[in-house]
């Protein structure tokens, strides 16, 4: 098993930044990658960025390229989300999101509300 908990979110006005963290704890030795995804109110959850465990190769929903930077620390077993330039669109719940070859981990989300 693998327990994922986010922290980071918040209120932030049009064009700030904030800075999520995604903690892994548990059978971390087996996650493969680990990613973001968002959901806002009445929307389907989409993906947001994603990070290879091994080698740290990206990528990124288009509506965030250029704005949003996913990165990792190993040794704290944790992947982070720099998000600049935030528009009110960006406006949702944040989930952690880690994969193994079994199964499919989320974390519990955290709100993210950014203001026009």
């Amino acid at each position: 098993q693998v327990q994922l908990v986010e922290s980071g979110g918040g209120l932030v006005q049009a064009g700030g930044s904030l800075q999520l963290s995604c903690a892994a704890s548990g059978r971390t030795s087996s996650i493969q990658s680990m990613g973001w995804f968002r959901q806002a109110p009445g929307k389907e959850r989409q993906f947001v960025a994603r990070i290879r465990w091994s080698g740290g190769s990206t990528s990124y929903a288009d509506s965030v390229k250029g704005r949003f930077t996913i990165s990792r620390d190993n040794a704290k077993n944790t992947v982070y989300l720099q998000m600049n330039s935030l528009q009110p669109e960006d406006t949702a719940v944040y989930y952690c999101n880690g994969r193994t070859i079994l199964n499919n981990y989320w974390g519990q989300g955290t709100q993210v509300t950014v203001s026009s």
